[in-house]
């Protein structure tokens, strides 16, 4: 990189500014004042050598043996833990999220590079006997080509890594567009890459906005697959332009997640998990706790020991050991977390707690909010069907678990969903009825393997699965041999 303080886009093996010369700054949400860097607002010529480096790139990338691409992953995984503390560091001036949550979704980014640098040792086709006696059939899977990869803020590195991983893996090139509010973040994960001595142009990254570089991605004709985590609204549009000329997309949208409080549930251990899954990254997670729905019969004992909890929490700056909760990442998404605040009261919810800027004087000129708490939520509101990406709760009233089930699933989004309860019975009705790609019992929403298949239904995703060996479906297409001597 050019300096601590000005970053380019990586593209075939160098780092090279943008084309036009255009640029911004990324801020700390914790203290506005705070530049964190000067970061590339590309444009489709920047994008188009990115695109022309990875394509000249795949096809001796494509000739290595999956055990030799895998190589390069230990080594990335090696540079990224030998970093963790000044990659977290760097995150949390980013984007807020506190210091061991940074610490640990590096060192989780760590760990899906020696996944997937280990899945370059496991098979990739089944024999499958053939009608005709002197032939022989199997199927054998062979990488997109150009994969375009497409990521947001709220985990700068977890996100793009189970990405950019199996997409390397499994023989793609990657063009990688990082969230332009967490781009500095990213350089540092390219560097991890660059120290691994991964090959020119294998993977490029190229920092710019979404509707320029995210979009340019979309509707480029060389780039074979398209995956994409982000909102809705982008994630439809993304998803559109990639249909229109045939190429392979992948969406991870929103979610308006519910745990739902059973009436034999353990409460403080239902409240943990309420205030753990809807506040921790300041609830800026696709898997956040948004909705909580509780059997009416412990409703009050519910909601006054979650009142009582959420109260202590302290806010503050995401470096100080103290602060439990950071800044929402960035002025828009505070005002949007604001906005969806005043129209929860406006519609006539009652808000219990929170919901204001601190009053401590060192926190005046960063993006904060105290965790809010609302009641009398009802599903025609839009604090109960709209993402709010922020640490906002909704407690909801239901006469039993079925009624609760119903209300879980009267929502446009189906990412993940949790039930405390006791009984088995009731977690089975859970399980065959809650309409979520992620469903967990005695355990919070937010909280995913990297081992497991990660999707969601209904408006969530495009209904495809990442993480685990799920990857392979996506990063690859399956090519049939039929032999005959």
């Amino acid at each position: 990189m050019e300096s601590l303080q000005n970053y380019s886009n990586y593209i075939g093996g160098a780092w090279l500014p943008p084309q036009r010369g255009k640029s911004t700054t990324s801020v700390n949400p914790a203290n506005r004042n705070e530049v964190v860097g000067c970061v590339p607002l590309s444009t489709r010529e920047d994008l188009e050598m990115a695109v022309s480096a990875a394509n000249a790139a795949r096809g001796s990338w494509r000739k290595l043996s999956g055990a030799q691409r895998g190589a390069f992953l230990y080594k990335a995984a090696d540079v990224l833990e030998r970093r963790l503390e000044e990659i977290g560091r760097i995150m949390t001036r980013e984007m807020g999220k506190t210091l061991p949550e940074a610490k640990g979704e590096a060192a989780r980014g760590a760990a899906i590079l020696r996944y997937y640098a280990g899945e370059g040792m496991r098979k990739v086709g089944d024999v499958i006997p053939a009608s005709d006696a002197d032939a022989f059939m199997f199927t054998t899977r062979v990488p997109l080509g150009v994969v375009g990869a497409i990521t947001p803020w709220n985990f700068p590195v977890a996100i793009p890594i189970w990405k950019i991983a199996p997409a390397l893996i499994y023989g793609n090139a990657v063009v990688w567009k990082p969230a332009l509010e967490t781009a500095v973040t990213s350089a540092f994960i390219m560097e991890c890459f660059l120290e691994a001595g991964l090959p020119k142009g294998v993977l490029n990254m190229v920092i710019g906005e979404g509707k320029e570089i995210g979009q340019g991605l979309a509707e480029h004709p060389d780039v074979h697959g398209i995956t994409f985590t982000g909102s809705n609204a982008v994630g439809k549009s993304v998803g559109q332009a990639a249909f229109a000329r045939g190429a392979k997309y992948q969406l991870e949208m929103g979610g308006k997640n519910p745990i739902i409080v059973a009436a034999d549930a353990d409460l403080d251990l239902a409240v943990e998990a309420t205030i753990s899954g809807g506040f921790k990254s300041t609830g800026q997670k696709c898997t956040a706790t948004s909705r909580v729905i509780v059997v009416q019969d412990v409703y009050e004992a519910f909601r006054d020991k979650l009142i009582e909890k959420t109260a202590s929490i302290r806010v503050g700056n995401g470096l100080s050991e103290s602060t439990w909760l950071g800044p929402c990442a960035n002025e828009k998404q505070y005002e949007t977390v604001l906005g969806y605040i005043r129209a929860g009261k406006e519609e006539g919810a009652k808000l219990l707690l929170g919901g204001t800027r601190p009053e401590e004087e060192e926190l005046q000129n960063g993006f904060y909010i105290t965790p809010a708490v609302f009641e009398d939520v009802h599903s025609h509101m839009a604090i109960a069907q709209e993402e709010i990406f922020g640490p906002v709760l909704s407690l909801m009233k239901a006469a039993d678990l079925a009624a609760a089930i119903e209300l879980a699933n009267d929502v446009p989004f189906g990412l993940s969903a949790s039930l405390y309860t006791k009984d088995i019975a009731n977690a089975l009705a859970f399980v065959q009825e809650m309409e979520a790609g992620l469903v967990r019992i005695n355990a919070e929403t937010a909280g995913v393997e990297l081992q497991a298949p990660f999707g969601g239904m209904k408006g969530s995703s495009s209904h495809s699965r990442e993480q685990g060996q799920a990857a392979i479906e996506f990063f690859t297409s399956v090519k049939t041999v039929f032999m005959k001597p």
